[in-house]
């Protein structure tokens, strides 16, 4: 089945923006206890909560990830957190726009980004971001890994407006990690990918939702889009759609019932997001 569930994972667990300020540490604290039910959510093993996170600071077994642009990631991250922009695994050459430009790294190219980065075959890589202005540099990442057969790598629940919210440290010290080597990835895992020739192949066949602005799908081109508009008969539904205010993902029966209400798709379906 043809789905590209990490990146409808990825509108499910985008964050608040979180804007820097030069006083760190941690923030008031309002929710240390909350409760996080991730019961009927099919793959919520690609979860794990800022409780959890916090309880492995520190750890060698643990890679944490911040996906946000580098003067973000300056501002305040979690302690001991790289930055790893969705670029920095990605075909930039060029410019926006022009062909093949962000396709994402080949496996080889993969495997050596990743070892650069501490990242090996055992490790549990945590991947957050903070953007519910953006659309997910953080699933993207975890996307990337997961189709690799890295299984390890986890999105931060809530990212890093709830790591926040619960009171929990932010740091303007860079983190640090060893170089790795001997990581094996797995072929990529198609269902995970929708190429462009299966997409132009499978019009009329197969759902299309455009999760962007409705901006950008009636044709705005401000992010560099070489045209403007939208693959025909896509559907769209916004990735804020499936987020609460706080930026934290709505119930699973919600989200479900959200998808087949705007977009016609039930959790058997084949569909493409983009």
């Amino acid at each position: 089945m043809r789905k590209i569930m990490p990146l409808l994972l990825v509108m499910m667990t985008l964050a608040l923006l979180l804007t820097g300020c030069a006083a760190l540490g941690p923030a008031k604290q309002q929710t240390a206890d909350k409760k996080i039910d991730l019961t009927g959510y099919k793959h919520s093993d690609i979860f794990i909560t800022p409780q959890e996170l916090k309880n492995k600071l520190n750890s060698k077994d643990v890679v944490i990830i911040d996906a946000d642009q580098p003067n973000v990631y300056a501002n305040g991250h979690i302690p001991g957190a790289i930055n790893v922009t969705w670029t920095d695994l990605s075909y930039v050459k060029g410019k926006p726009g022009d062909k093949n430009w962000g396709v994402a790294f080949n496996k080889q190219d993969l495997t050596k980004a990743l070892e650069a980065r501490g990242i090996d075959n055992k490790k549990t890589v945590v991947v957050y971001s903070d953007v519910l202005k953006g659309p997910g540099p953080d699933g993207r990442l975890v996307w990337q890994m997961r189709m690799a057969g890295l299984n390890n790598a986890k999105l931060l629940y809530g990212g890093k407006a709830l790591w926040k919210e619960m009171g929990y440290e932010l740091t303007s010290e860079p983190g640090k990690v060893a170089a790795t080597t001997g990581l094996v990835l797995k072929d990529f895992n198609e269902s995970y990918n929708a190429t462009t020739d299966y997409v132009a192949k499978n019009l009329g066949k197969v759902k299309i939702i455009d999760v962007r602005t409705k901006k950008e799908f009636d044709g705005d081109t401000s992010h560099g889009e070489a045209r403007g508009g939208h693959i025909p008969g896509a559907i769209h539904l916004e990735w804020k759609e499936l987020l609460n205010q706080d930026g934290t993902p709505k119930p699973a029966q919600e989200i479900i019932a959200l998808m087949k209400e705007k977009a016609g798709v039930t959790p058997e379906d084949d569909f493409v997001l983009y």
